[in-house]
């Protein structure tokens, strides 16, 4: 078998333009579904142990309920991931305000960021399996950040059945960029992620205040409940959390620190063997466990998302590292590349 890319209709916007679903499906039958409005993962079914495919990412069966607001299912994210301080920043000496969109601070690009934006998509060839190009231009002031900013992101779907995301952007001026995927997933589909496996190859996080800022400390993971350095349930010590609402919401400095494309990340499912790893190139990685979810949003196949019913691994940089020096930079110049790759490789066993 042969992979293919076929491209459908998914509907319009309440101006007319017209949403497209691309599906792709590997040699082996893997089947992942992204439209062009957000670059939204819709559907994405990989095999259990037996073969049986099942879908394992949150989101919705019509384009109305994602216009209608949603956390971010499956969406791409720009321009910055992830939180900045009270919507503001400083570059070479000037201040920039950003809309102020998760209490008091800044989160996942604004009130319109590319999760909200229509991307242009084409079919282009892969030497590993199929592939999709998403194309935006990111126009100089647009939700408060400077520079013309060229983003391209290549969704591959290869043949060993890993999800590849390569994200490159340049700009005309100095600005800020930090680019990620934020799919939800739930490897079992039928409860809650908490009895799902994870270890993440992290000695330290980042602590954050009580609007979830870093407080600039690198802290060592061990000894308390932020420790996955060796494979546990994730929720078998979430108890000992104190944010509200209980859950994990933290960004871990990756062993790896983000200089080439390395394993972040190991997730099982123990009741249908599905594996998720996680490979970036980016020094972080936000483990979310859908904490917000609280059973207002019916999703596909008439499921209800309760608390911990997906978890997320968004690969970036740093919460606020654009007012944090001692962070890596995300500063990108004119005449530079952003460059980042993130694959969630699933087998079973």
């Amino acid at each position: 078998m042969k992979g293919t890319v076929t491209k459908s209709s998914y509907g319009k916007l309440p101006d007319g333009t017209e949403i497209e679903l691309y599906t792709m499906t590997n040699a082996k039958g893997v089947v992942c579904k992204v439209i062009t409005y957000g670059a939204i993962i819709t559907e994405l079914h990989v095999p259990d142990r037996h073969g049986t495919k099942g879908d394992v990412v949150l989101g919705f069966d019509s384009l109305d309920k994602y216009l209608a607001g949603h956390p971010y299912f499956g969406a791409a994210i720009g321009r910055y991931a992830n939180r900045i301080a009270k919507g503001r920043f400083k570059l070479d000496g000037k201040e920039y305000k950003l809309a102020t969109n998760n209490g008091p601070n800044h989160l996942h690009g604004g009130l319109k960021g590319f999760d909200k934006v229509v991307w242009k998509a084409e079919v282009v060839p892969s030497s590993v399996g199929v592939a999709v190009k998403f194309t935006y231009l990111s126009k100089d002031g647009e939700e408060g950040y400077p520079g013309n900013l060229e983003v391209t992101m290549v969704y591959t779907l290869s043949d060993d059945n890993e999800l590849i995301f390569d994200y490159t952007a340049t700009t005309d001026k100095t600005t800020v960029v930090n680019l990620t995927n934020h799919s939800y997933f739930n490897l079992g589909g039928k409860t809650d992620v908490l009895g799902h496996i994870v270890k993440i190859n992290a000695d330290r996080y980042t602590p954050v205040d009580d609007t979830l800022i870093p407080t600039g400390e690198l802290k060592p993971v061990a000894g308390g409940p932020m420790d996955f350095t060796r494979p546990l349930p994730i929720g078998s010590r979430i108890d000992q959390l104190t944010n509200d609402p209980r859950g994990y919401d933290h960004n871990y400095v990756l062993n790896s620190g983000g200089k080439k494309l390395a394993l972040a990340a190991r997730v099982e499912e123990p009741n249908t063997g599905r594996v998720m790893e996680v490979l970036t190139t980016t020094p972080g990685l936000q483990f979310y466990t859908g904490n917000f979810l609280d059973g207002t949003l019916t999703g596909k196949y008439g499921i209800v998302y309760k608390k911990h019913f997906g978890f997320c691994m968004e690969t970036d940089h740093f919460p606020d590292s654009p007012n944090q020096p001692k962070f890596p930079s995300v500063v990108l110049r004119p005449g530079k590349t952003y460059r980042q790759t993130t694959v969630y490789h699933f087998t079973a066993q």
